[in-house]
């Protein structure tokens, strides 16, 4: 794959990425091809995902305030369980949704929703956390305030979105801000 090929696949459902996949490949097996991608992922997976920079901080903080969070991704549940069992085993999320758990996946706002009733809260009172133009047009589309943190390709600036270079960056005042209603000093060095 070559970068012009990012946007079809990054933050997507691997049957997304298979299908783009089969139509610039022209390979017949589109559901071959999602299975191999889900082995391979799940086998980089199983070697170990490292968090991003200031993650572990910022889910400590979470947690140290009782503050409840949830993995949503759109990846399989098998590769949502490892990465939970593996570099994220220390994390007490209260709960994880994958790409199984609802009809439709991100850029869709089907996950967004099925966390905040969760939650037993409304959409509005949720931060995403996201990194992808997908997960960035899920959380939108539900209604959840939108922190992003681009990884590899940029999300566009929209009205309901806030914007960190590093989640060195975020503290939970800060997300609690952001739900208020103002991102501004999302600072991890603030209380």
């Amino acid at each position: 794959m070559a970068d012009a090929d990012a946007p079809e696949v990054v933050g997507r459902a691997v049957e997304d990425t298979a299908a783009h996949l089969v139509r610039v490949t022209g390979t017949p097996d589109e559901e071959g091809v999602a299975t191999a991608l889900t082995a391979a992922f799940q086998e980089r997976v199983d070697r170990g995902a490292p968090l991003r920079p200031g993650a572990g901080r910022l889910l400590a903080e979470l947690a140290s305030e009782g503050v409840p969070f949830a993995l949503v991704s759109a990846s399989p549940r098998s590769v949502v369980d490892s990465v939970i069992g593996g570099a994220l085993a220390h994390v007490s999320f209260a709960f994880t949704l994958s790409a199984d758990d609802t009809a439709r996946t991100k850029p869709h706002p089907d996950p967004y929703r099925a966390a905040a009733r969760r939650f037993g809260v409304p959409d509005a009172a949720c931060v995403a956390v996201e990194d992808s133009p997908d997960g960035a047009a899920s959380a939108d589309a539900a209604g959840c305030t939108v922190l992003v943190v681009p990884s590899m390709l940029p999300v566009p600036a929209r009205p309901g979105r806030i914007f960190a270079e590093s989640l060195e960056e975020v503290s939970v005042a800060g997300l609690r801000r952001c739900v208020a209603g103002g991102g501004e000093g999302l600072g991890a060095g603030e209380g």
